[in-house]
């Protein structure tokens, strides 16, 4: 409200008070004469009527006040009512924008709608192209995995053929070092019965395999070989003689017919954890726990190399079956090192997402490996990635791959072993028993040449011994006094085992 309509209300407000006044004094001057004939007759009582004028008085002055209260409440009602009306107006106003917002907001819902209708029916179309493209996706997979399996199929069989060849190769070259070595000290004729004689030995064991391996059952001989432990084993390539890495930072060469010991190997400068032999027998090679690998010359034991790159302790080394320079290991670094025996430098590294325990070649290009977390791991060592992987255990501590190739022996700590089929990668059998424990990640079991058996150390000193195909109850060799640590199966026949402090041959 603006101050000339203030100024105008309290205006009309005067006037109608001075109205009332001159009524009022109007209304008194007519009454008067009256007043005045009524007093005289009644003089008697006119302290009576005086009394009654001042009470009716006193009640006009209270009708007066009463009046003017109200004309004031009058004056509130009216600002108020000025007021009411500019917040109606102001409301009025605000509706309007409102509803013109609203048909603003209706427009750009009707335009959204349209545009969800659009992206809907696009969507639409993309999931029935994406439907379209996974089936053919699928049919493409489903070609890939029999191709892959072809191929695989293929390479099994192409790396049976390589692998004969090889080893058929590297009897040829042994033959033949034996023949010039006896070209000194043997006439024409025994060099010719000589070179028949091994030339029939090596097409009949080409043809009919090895021989059949007769599960032992004694204890022919104790060899008392490392202090503090013996944790590895194995034998050269067709030859008798067991060669063993302990605690005492030598690697020992014995005679396995006899038990002799005929050469040791020093320069480690730490606990020997696994042994390779290159195929031709020429270079010895340990893994350490120092980090570092040590490769020796077989004959004279004169250090050829130290291999290092690795930043922790060195678990397992294998060398190729099929090239005789390259070898490779593993470490709790999480990596596999490939390396060339004739340079000694590492030819390349490999990653994995756990620590590998255990490895071992199938043929010059591809390896296994046992991991911490439970996988079997497959290798390319050319390309560096894994091929394939396999859940064997809770904790994979040993891989042995047989003669032929065509099996992989798993340990784990679950005390059990898995034999697989490296055609097919399925478990083709699973050995346990009920008094068989693994010791630790030092347990390595084997598999017999004839690949009918499988042999395994026990933390209770016993030695079980599976027949592949019977699958049956274990035979259980006893006499070692401590946990059996490592086991090798020589190709001419005899079982190595060891714990602690002794060798023992088993026949």
């Amino acid at each position: 409200m603006t101050m000339a309509e203030a100024e105008a209300g309290r205006a009309a407000i005067r006037r109608a008070l001075r109205s009332l006044k001159r009524r009022h004094l109007a209304e008194e001057g007519a009454h008067s004469p009256a007043i005045e004939a009524l007093t005289r007759p009644f003089a008697a009582h006119a302290l009576e009527w005086k009394e009654r004028a001042e009470k009716h008085e006193l009640e006009l002055q209270h009708c007066y006040k009463a009046q003017s209260r109200l004309s004031e409440q009058l004056v509130i009602e009216i600002e108020e009512g000025k007021a009411s009306k500019a917040l109606l107006k102001e409301k009025e106003a605000m509706v309007t924008s409102l509803q013109a917002e609203l048909e603003k907001t209706s427009e750009e819902n009707v335009q959204l709608k349209q545009s969800l209708d659009e992206k809907t029916k696009a969507l639409d179309l993309l999931i029935q192209e994406h439907q379209t493209v996974k089936a053919e996706l699928e049919q493409a997979l489903a070609k890939l995995k029999a191709a892959e399996d072809e191929n695989q199929s293929l390479i099994d069989r192409w790396m049976l053929e390589k692998m004969k060849d090889a080893e058929r190769l590297n009897e040829a070259n042994a033959m033949y070092e034996e023949m010039v070595l006896k070209l000194k000290t043997a006439g024409v004729g025994g060099i010719q019965l000589n070179a028949q004689q091994e030339a029939d030995g090596i097409i009949r064991r080409s043809e009919a395999g090895y021989m059949e391996t007769s599960i032992p059952s004694t204890c022919t001989i104790t060899i008392r070989a490392h202090d503090g432990g013996c944790g590895s084993l194995m034998f050269e390539h067709n030859s008798d003689k067991l060669i063993s890495g302990g605690q005492d930072q030598t690697v020992k060469i014995w005679s396995a017919s006899t038990g002799a010991l005929t050469s040791t190997l020093h320069g480690c400068l730490g606990s020997v954890n696994d042994l390779a032999v290159t195929n031709d027998n020429k270079f010895v090679i340990a893994a350490c726990s120092s980090n570092k690998l040590f490769v020796w010359e077989v004959n004279g034991g004169r250090p050829r190399h130290t291999l290092t790159g690795h930043t922790k302790n060195v678990s397992s080394v294998d060398a190729s079956w099929v090239k005789s320079f390259v070898v490779a290991s593993s470490s709790n670094d999480r990596t596999i090192k490939t390396w060339d025996l004739q340079t000694g430098f590492c030819k390349s590294t490999i990653m994995s997402a756990s620590n590998p325990n255990s490895l071992a070649f199938i043929d010059g290009d591809i390896i296994c490996s046992g991991h911490r977390d439970g996988n079997l791991r497959l290798w390319d060592i050319r390309s560096g990635k894994c091929t394939t992987q396999i859940a064997a255990h809770l904790d994979v501590t040993s891989v042995c791959v047989s003669r032929s190739k065509n099996f992989i022996l798993t340990s784990g700590r679950d005390n059990v072993h898995n034999l697989f089929d490296v055609r097919t990668l399925e478990i083709c059998g699973t050995f346990r028993a009920m008094g068989n424990r693994a010791v630790g990640s030092w347990g390595k079991p084997c598999i017999s040449p004839d690949e009918n058996c499988i042999a395994a150390g026990s933390s209770d000193g016993s030695v079980y011994i599976w027949s592949r195909l019977k699958n049956g109850t274990p035979t259980i060799l006893e006499g070692h006094s401590s946990p059996v640590l490592a086991s090798a199966w020589c190709g001419l026949g005899p079982l190595a085992t060891s714990d602690r402090n002794h060798i023992y041959l088993w026949s």
